[in-house]
């Protein structure tokens, strides 16, 4: 904690406040999060695995696996041998992994996403875009979400009449 609250110029007390809030709040949703193995990396490996991944029709589930691996067992989603293993965990071939991984093969589509999180405005995860139109910021409540998609939904009935 010490690196973030340095980082953020915030008090070491209200980073630990803010990381205990978190992890209260998913273990009221079913998860378990440790954020104190958490090991601060890049994560570009990781997205290319998860392009990876949905080339397969795995990406949802490569996403928790990576999610887990990083909230939860202090897994390092930047180096190639970690990858590859959850990898294969969902049945994608290691070999594959590794060449998609070492080539750089999807770093073009991952730098493709973050030039589209810029063009949206977005600066921070979690951030969630609904149909290409609206963005709901931060871990909101379900009524946020609720709301975004009944807009959207109200707005395809329209066009549909």
């Amino acid at each position: 904690m010490e690196y973030l609250s340095a980082k953020k110029g915030m008090p070491v007390e209200q980073v630990e406040q803010m990381m205990q809030h978190v992890t209260d709040v998913a273990a009221k949703a079913g998860l378990e999060y440790h954020f104190e193995h958490v090991a601060h990396t890049k994560t570009l490996k990781g997205h290319e695995l998860l392009h990876l991944a949905k080339a397969h029709g795995k990406q949802l589930e490569m996403k928790e696996r990576l999610m887990k691996a990083y909230f939860t067992d202090g897994g390092r989603v930047n180096r190639i041998d970690e990858l590859v293993g959850w990898a294969e965990e969902l049945g994608i071939d290691a070999a594959e992994a590794r060449d998609a991984l070492e080539s750089g093969r999807y770093a073009d589509d991952v730098q493709a996403d973050i030039a589209q999180a810029r063009a949206y405005g977005i600066q921070g995860v979690p951030f969630f875009v609904i149909d290409g139109k609206y963005g709901v910021s931060g871990a909101q409540p379900a009524e946020v979400f609720a709301q975004a998609l009944t807009q959207v939904a109200g707005e395809r009935d329209g066009e549909a009449a």
